[in-house]
């Protein structure tokens, strides 16, 4: 095997973001998936690391490492192995992890463990410290997971879901979420939809404590002229835009469709648009993140 089909031939993940995010528990994911995982290697040794691996004779083809912020002054050396990398001719993924600032301030109090960055102040004055160092690997990373509401075991089902060894690494991952608009936009919304301007079944008495999985309430949302001239217009657009997003190289493409409260008409849309979407063969996943609340 000559180096450039060596090279191919080895994928290469950087695990890295916000302490308390659940990097840990991310490499355990990857441990299973059958990576060869390394947690917290200097960033010096990650290029002679790589090209150690590909001289293993195709005994190790795919690598997970964790790199963050614990390395202290050895992380600053982190642009400069990823450079080093590129040189080499190595191709590699990051995926980033992220919570909100209460979400990981809590966990740390949960456990009682010290933010690596905290040692001369609070927890939360770390944080803030420790996402400017990681802004622009944040701005790199291939895939980024807020995990502030998710479980171990949805981590573990994202992870496999876009690094199994046996699925196709140039098939995009499209994410649909509804959402409300008073509870914010998702962070990691690449496309938003707001389709606010649809009639409201909040105002229909009857229609008002169900949500967009119910049968009356889809009845209502598409019963309009102007719904299904939306959908159409957004079928077309996508269909159009999706094989752009793969063709530059996204792997991962998040899909928001917002009404004021998540609860009714971003639900149907979203469904429906998912459901579409699949049917191009794409690899979907659908959530509804407002759903349930008031």
């Amino acid at each position: 095997m000559n180096t450039r089909e060596g090279l191919s031939k080895i994928r290469f993940v950087l695990i890295t973001g916000l302490s308390g995010a659940g990097k840990t528990e991310a490499i355990r994911c990857f441990e299973d998936l059958g990576y060869f995982c390394v947690d917290n290697l200097p960033p010096t040794f990650i290029p002679k690391f790589a090209e150690l691996c590909l001289h293993s004779e195709g005994k190790i083809t795919s690598i997970a490492l964790v790199c963050d912020v614990r390395g202290r002054e050895f992380f600053h050396n982190l642009m400069e192995a990823l450079q080093a990398m590129e040189t080499m001719g190595f191709q590699y993924e990051i995926l980033f992890l992220e919570a909100t600032d209460e979400k990981l301030i809590r966990r740390y109090k949960e456990t009682r463990r010290r933010h690596p960055l905290a040692d001369k102040g609070s927890i939360s004055g770390g944080i803030n410290e420790e996402r400017k160092l990681l802004e622009k690997f944040k701005g790199k990373a291939d895939l980024i997971i807020d995990t502030t509401n998710l479980a171990p075991k949805e981590l573990k089902e994202k992870i496999n879901e876009f690094y199994s060894q046996d699925r196709v690494r140039e098939n995009i991952l499209v994410t649909v979420v509804s959402f409300g608009f008073k509870y914010g936009i998702p962070m990691d919304a690449d496309l938003v939809f707001d389709v606010r301007f649809l009639p409201n079944p909040h105002y229909v008495d009857s229609l008002r404590p169900l949500t967009g999985n119910d049968p009356p309430v889809k009845e209502y949302v598409w019963q309009w002229v102007v719904t299904r001239q939306f959908f159409q217009k957004l079928r077309s657009f996508l269909r159009f835009l999706i094989p752009c997003y793969i063709r530059e190289g996204k792997t991962q493409l998040v899909i928001a469709i917002g009404c004021t409260g998540g609860k009714h008409r971003s639900v149907t849309i979203s469904k429906e648009l998912s459901s579409v979407i699949k049917e191009s063969n794409y690899r979907v996943t659908l959530e509804h993140r407002d759903i349930l609340k008031t």
